[in-house]
């Protein structure tokens, strides 16, 4: 089988457009930025950047190291805890195009220092990056748990699934109202019903909901 060159692979790439595991950057200008978008493919299936693309697909190219540096800042200062990434760089149309290619890490969640210093936490959904919410986070904790977790029946679980049952979706502070919980005890259990597949969350109208899965 005749192996592809560097133009055709990239148009291959370019092909299948921004997606949940694929993102353009026409060029890396601020390492935080880029940490954010690491952070979000480490955080759910792992992804790649294709560097030196517009958001059209036309093909632009690097224009010098800097990138790469961004890119190690981004992954290695700017991440908590540092994302594991690949780079290679590929030839196309009389240009430089840098492929970097995230893992998906195996210790979540990793977070994103912003601006001010503060880490954030991030989840690629379709080909957008999302804030992850507070029950991600408990899902995450809970899952790092080397002890595991027994799963009670109890009041509140019959009532949570009551109201799922009832209504399609619910947001978590809908949840809260209704159940008459804290917020605290709302996330604690949503994040143990999601860890045992029986609740999911979706992300629609640019917020978070929770359904029976």
């Amino acid at each position: 089988m005749k192996s592809l060159t560097d133009t055709e692979y990239i148009h291959l790439l370019i092909a299948e457009g921004e997606h949940q595991k694929q993102d353009f950057k026409f060029e890396i200008s601020d390492a935080r930025k880029i940490a954010k978008t690491l952070s979000a493919f480490a955080n759910t299936d792992g992804g790649r950047l294709l560097i030196g693309v517009k958001d059209n697909g036309k093909i632009a190219g690097v224009r010098s190291d800097e990138e790469q540096y961004m890119i190690e800042a981004a992954a290695q200062i700017y991440c908590l805890p540092e994302v594991n990434y690949s780079m290679r760089t590929f030839h196309a149309e009389g240009r430089n195009v840098l492929v970097v290619q995230i893992e998906e890490s195996l210790r979540k969640p990793v977070y994103a220092k912003d601006e001010t210093g503060k880490p954030l936490a991030y989840l690629r959904i379709k080909d957008e990056n999302i804030l992850a919410t507070s029950v991600h986070l408990r899902v995450w904790q809970q899952s790092c748990n080397p002890r595991g977790e027994l799963m009670a029946y109890t009041e509140r679980e019959k009532m949570l699934l009551d109201l799922l049952e009832k209504n399609e979706c619910l947001s978590l502070n809908q949840y809260c109202k209704l159940a008459h919980l804290s917020r605290r005890a709302a996330e604690h259990l949503l994040a143990k019903l999601i860890r045992f597949e029986i609740v999911e969350s979706v992300f629609e109208g640019h917020k978070f909901h929770f359904r029976l899965k």
